[in-house]
């Protein structure tokens, strides 16, 4: 191409706002940080987000960290002391990170991170392994009013939603949630391999996490947490079943603590703009998630509300 040509090309691509995407137009190297081990909800919501943030071209790389335990704490005390004032960093968090955080009180709250968006919404589904004697939910309610100890409820951290819904449905029906076994493991990863090695009685857990096993016969799902029937699981409500339990889990993502009121707004813009991708809208129709997106003062409000719900819910259901 001849120099003049070249120039004119140039020339008309600026005017156009059409500049080629290169490493620098397409954002900023990012970082995200997934408080819990491989293979569970954050995992994946991370994942994705930040797969929908390339694709959108507003970040030229994303670097992903796992750092399981204690309901996130450990992967947000990680993510508050070492990426202080970094505008391209992300962590995953959501309900679970709030119960673990009332039950626990680690020494970092999620209050010294920022408030960036919450981006979907997912009930979770009880399960047992494909070869289990158990057939339904009434099965373990039978043996948990017998003896609350032998039945081990498997899922995410302690204070997780599959943790409160499994005191409330012994609340619900009659028994002492205090004497619930529940056995928390720091990843969905975990729980799905303990489940399917028969070392809990029934498991619970988004019904993404589940939907390959469930599939494939290797589980067996019992009921769901949902007001209404999940789409393509066969499986009632608890209310279905007359047990008067519904609560829902969602998932949302915080920046660090020392970004500017810019640099907040300009990371929340991405993460909205994002949403917005083809990659993004893949990923929920893959994981049957809901989208949720809720931004701005009104993602600060809801946070804080949800605090007071959980731990109202919490104190009803003997849990603390």
């Amino acid at each position: 191409m001849r120099r003049d040509t070249f120039l004119k090309s140039l020339a008309a691509l600026a005017a156009a706002g059409s500049w080629p995407l290169t490493s620098h137009a397409s954002g900023a190297p990012m970082k995200m940080m997934i408080p819990a081990n491989p293979g569970g909800g954050w995992d994946t919501t991370g994942r994705a987000i930040g797969k929908a943030l390339q694709d959108a071209g507003l970040a030229s790389s994303v670097q992903y960290e796992n750092k399981g335990g204690a309901a996130g704490a450990l992967g947000l005390a990680q993510f508050v002391n070492a990426s202080k004032g970094d505008p391209n960093a992300l962590m995953v968090m959501g309900a679970v990170m709030l119960g673990g955080i009332i039950t626990g009180k680690p020494p970092v709250s999620l209050s010294q991170a920022t408030p960036i968006a919450r981006l979907i919404s997912e009930y979770n589904v009880y399960v047992v392994h494909g070869a289990s004697p158990i057939k339904s939910m009434k099965d373990v309610i039978e043996q948990l009013k017998k003896d609350p100890g032998s039945v081990k409820w498997g899922g995410g951290s302690r204070g997780s939603t599959e943790h409160i819904a499994a005191a409330m449905i012994a609340r619900e029906v009659g028994v002492d949630a205090a004497k619930i076994n529940y056995v928390p493991f720091r990843g969905g990863g975990e729980a799905t391999a303990a489940i399917l090695g028969g070392n809990v009685t029934v498991g619970g857990s988004g019904f993404s996490e589940f939907q390959p096993y469930l599939e494939s016969g290797k589980m067996r799902a019992l009921a769901v947490t949902s007001p209404q029937r999940i789409k393509g699981l066969d499986a009632p409500t608890l209310k279905e079943l007359g047990i008067s339990v519904e609560i829902g889990n969602w998932r949302g993502v915080y920046a660090p603590p020392g970004i500017t009121p810019e640099q907040r707004k300009a990371l929340t813009d991405k993460v909205v703009q994002a949403t917005k991708s083809k990659s993004w809208a893949e990923s929920l129709e893959k994981n049957g998630w809901t989208p949720a997106l809720l931004a701005g003062p009104q993602f600060d409000e809801f946070v804080d509300r949800e605090f007071a719900a959980l731990r109202a819910i919490m104190v009803k259901s003997g849990m603390i």
